[in-house]
């Protein structure tokens, strides 16, 4: 069905047809066409599971399948109109605006009035703005439409409010390399929709590295299966671990840098270098150098963490993250990606302090929460008579003419007299500055006349 045409009375059938079918990548040939076919997903269509619940008893209603490529969004939304005889109509956010949107609302309320059910399946929802999300709204709250939309980010970000209360959200998973690989099996032996006419074999292991090699997205693997049993036609009709190498080239990483995953995997770098653990901190930098991550960006991160998290505990992190941001710019990548594998390990077992970040961001509340205090007099600069006759500068102590090198002054607010912000912990170096503090302390105490 044309995206314009308007939408008959007649449901037609979600999947290819049989002349198209021919002709189409192996991903697609190969597409369940029920749910007992569809591989994964037991938590949302196993037996007595939500999903499956609601597609048996024909109330669907309005759905956002969230999840990464390649696990069945659209397989699944084409198994619902199909089982709950709707139209199906499909098209992506990538190639459609504000017009297209009206015109399919338009034709869907109009078979609405028919009794003439409609699923409209939006792939990549996330790519429509607010405006082109509206417009699906007064559609959605009538019934005139079944709106399914896909999308690979959260769509607690990408979906505008109004539009997620009215529809179910449902998580799809990636495909284990076990699910991936028996997928594979089946469609070499497949005579109809598979590769079973080209009489090709492969070895278990082969399939392995094809499944391993698409990270959870079956028509990678399905693409890579193509390719290989191509080169197996060239020699013994046989695909073992060479040719499944040759055939996937290079893992496809999932990630985008601007998406959940990027910060997912910035997330998991970062907490595992605050739970000290280097060898995990070094794998999530792995994985983000190996997506072709940014190294300036991680060099930023790793200072950041150097400030944040292990602070005044061994203040010489901050240098040495800075030191490896130079050499990462003076080496370049790769080598100069050893350099910050040297600080994310040096961070993961350096003692860890939050102190100074802690009480930074309590200072922030306070100044956030209560009036801007004036400064106090003996505080303020006088370089003029008038300021001096004012008071500015009156009972300023120069605190290196005191003994202790401490001068019994207070420098808050009046208002603020007697906070405390930071609070140094026992670890590393910070002890030593939590027995100065205290060590000042003993001086104001003694020089006010009051215990220490």
């Amino acid at each position: 069905m044309g995206l314009f045409d308007a939408i008959p009375d007649a449901a037609p059938h979600p999947f290819e047809r049989s002349h198209e079918l021919a002709t189409a990548p192996l991903a697609e040939r190969m597409r369940p066409r029920k749910l007992d076919e569809v591989s994964g997903q037991e938590h949302l269509i196993g037996p007595g599971k939500p999903l499956r619940v609601q597609i048996e008893r024909d109330d669907t209603g309005s759905m956002i399948f969230w999840g990464p490529p390649g696990v069945g969004k659209t397989t699944l939304a084409k198994i619902i109109a199909e089982s709950t005889h709707a139209n199906f109509v499909e098209f992506s956010a990538v190639m459609s605006g504000i017009k297209e949107i009206k015109q399919v609302m338009a034709s869907a309320a109009k078979a609405a009035e028919l009794r003439s059910r409609t699923i409209l399946f939006v792939d990549e929802i996330h790519r429509f703005n607010k405006a082109q999300q509206d417009a699906f709204l007064p559609y959605v709250e009538r019934g005139a439409i079944r709106l399914i939309g896909a999308t690979t980010e959260n769509p607690s970000f990408e979906v505008i409010s109004a539009l997620l209360s009215r529809c179910r959200v449902y998580v799809l998973k990636p495909l284990t390399e076990e699910q991936i690989a028996s997928l594979l099996r089946r469609a070499l032996e497949d005579n109809e929709r598979g590769l079973g006419a080209m009489r090709v074999s492969a070895d278990d292991d082969a399939l392995a590295v094809m499944a391993s090699y698409s990270n959870g997205d079956c028509r990678n693997a399905y693409n890579a299966l193509e390719v290989a049993a191509q080169l197996a036609m060239e020699g013994a009709r046989h695909i073992d671990k060479a040719v499944a190498a040759e055939a996937v080239q290079q893992r496809v990483l999932m990630y985008d840098k601007s998406g959940e995953e990027h910060y997912n995997l910035i997330s998991a770098l970062h907490k595992s270098v605050r739970n000290s653990d280097p060898d995990a901190a070094l794998y999530w930098l792995a994985r983000m150098f190996a997506a072709g991550e940014d190294p300036l960006y991680l060099a930023r991160r790793i200072v950041r963490m150097a400030v944040e998290d292990i602070g005044l505990a061994a203040p010489e992190a901050l240098n040495l993250c800075l030191s490896a941001k130079e050499a990462m710019d003076f080496l370049g990548s790769p080598e100069g990606d050893l350099a910050l594998a040297e600080a994310v390990v040096y961070l993961s077992l350096a003692p860890k302090s939050n102190a100074v970040y802690t009480a930074y961001g309590a200072v922030q509340e306070e100044i956030e929460h209560t009036r801007q205090e004036p400064v106090p007099l003996h505080l303020r600069n006088a370089p003029t008579r008038l300021m001096k006759d004012l008071g500015y500068g009156k009972g300023y102590r120069y605190a290196h003419d005191e003994e202790d090198k401490v001068a019994d002054m207070d420098c808050l607010p009046d208002a603020l007299r007697g906070r405390s912000y930071y609070q140094p912990t026992q670890e590393g170096r910070e002890k030593q500055l939590a027995a100065r503090m205290e060590e000042i302390r003993r001086v104001w105490a003694a020089k006010r006349g009051g215990a220490g």
